[in-house]
């Protein structure tokens, strides 16, 4: 049984790659009944496959006019539908918003894409590196040598993902009070843009320089960047405020008179020199003996291996454990409504009549179906 503040919520996806999963992995740990279409060819899910976990496969074949007639029952049931297709491949299936919206008036249709479903890129391939590359988040973030892609947080899931489910559930909102429909544009370029705003806002006031690995929070500044301890393993320092400094020097031992100019810019390579030489002098386990759970704003720089049984993870139950495979918990949580995990990742097809059944689809129908071979 379904759990979580989306509980009720029917959504139909069309599976896709990177953030269109997440996305629906999300709503599924929310407690949304996602109903996943399927290529009836697609490559078999595993249980590794963290992100297309919680939901339902129905495996279609969408070159079928009685696949697409199906789709198109299930769009009427549906509050939402989304897709992460190029512009223009859902309306030649005959599965665009305009005839989607025109079966179910209510239905709140996402389009998940990398540049936008207009634009002189719109039609290009593209991945996360190239989207973030547009916005400045790219350049921003790396070395003083080179721009470094961060992994593909900052597009895909950040940009993309995140910003698809605000726009959805912000539209069902809408279609609910209202009865009203629309169209969801959720561009990977746009939400990318959008979580840069902090540093326009510091551009924009003359303290955000041009330069990688040049100010407070990139890596630039002594008191925000990572230290290689002496056994080789690293550590997160963020000691920005006056008072977290302040408790920085104490803990580190940083006594030299030319920390008391913390924010002076043109001694920070100097004194990022000295920070580094202190911290190499301990290994990682020292330091958090020494300055783990203070105000010193400091972390354990932890491989992905270490992460699940970090004492606050475990103590957090931030991660759960489904068919052999440790992953992340639901987030973020609910005290009244809490989500879960609502299974493994599916196998295609697996659930070709039950959730047809479930949506209301009617027994001939779905015989009918069977028949025909749609399903």
């Amino acid at each position: 049984m379904a759990q979580g503040p989306l509980k009720g919520l029917r959504v139909v996806e069309f599976a896709g790659i990177g953030p269109g999963p997440f996305a629906g992995m999300l709503l599924s740990d929310l407690g949304a009944d996602v109903v996943r279409i399927d290529r009836k060819d697609a490559r078999p899910s595993a249980s590794h496959m963290v992100t297309q976990r919680g939901r339902r496969s129905i495996a279609l074949d969408l070159k079928n006019k009685n696949a697409i007639a199906l789709c198109l029952e299930l769009f009427e049931r549906a509050e939402i539908v989304f897709e992460g297709f190029r512009p223009g491949v859902m309306e030649r299936l005959g599965l665009g918003p305009d005839v989607a919206l025109k079966r179910n008036p209510k239905l709140v249709y996402g389009r998940m894409t990398g540049w936008g479903q207009t634009g002189p890129l719109a039609q290009a391939a593209g991945h996360d590196i190239n989207y973030i590359a547009i916005t400045g988040a790219l350049h921003a973030i790396g070395t003083r040598e080179k721009p470094i892609p961060p992994l593909n947080l900052v597009g895909d899931f950040g940009g993309g993902s995140l910003y698809l489910i605000v726009g959805l559930l912000a539209a069902v909102m809408h279609a609910r009070a209202t009865g009203e429909g629309q169209v969801v544009d959720a561009a990977m370029v746009d939400g990318a843009a959008s979580l840069m705003s902090y540093f326009y806002g510091f551009r924009a006031e003359g303290v955000q320089s041009k330069r990688r690995a040049d100010n407070r929070i990139d890596g630039g500044a002594p008191f925000y960047d990572t230290y290689k301890c002496a056994d080789g393993e690293w550590i997160a320092l963020g000691s920005i405020e006056p008072q977290f400094y302040k408790l920085l020097r104490e803990k580190a031992g940083l006594t030299d008179p030319a920390f008391d100019a913390q924010m002076d810019r043109a001694r920070w390579p100097e004194l990022k020199e000295k920070v580094a030489r202190t911290i190499a002098t301990k290994t990682r386990a020292e330091w958090c003996a020494i300055m783990e759970g203070t105000d010193v704003c400091f972390a354990p720089v932890l491989e992905i291996d270490e992460v699940p049984s970090y004492p606050h993870n475990k103590e957090r139950d931030a991660f759960v454990e489904i068919e052999g495979v440790i992953q992340p918990a639901p987030a973020p949580r609910f005290d009244k409504t809490p989500g879960a995990v609502q299974g493994p990742p599916p196998a295609i097809g697996a659930h070709n009549e039950s959730a047809l059944r479930d949506w209301g689809i009617a027994a001939s129908r779905i015989a009918e179906l069977k028949e025909k071979g749609i399903v």
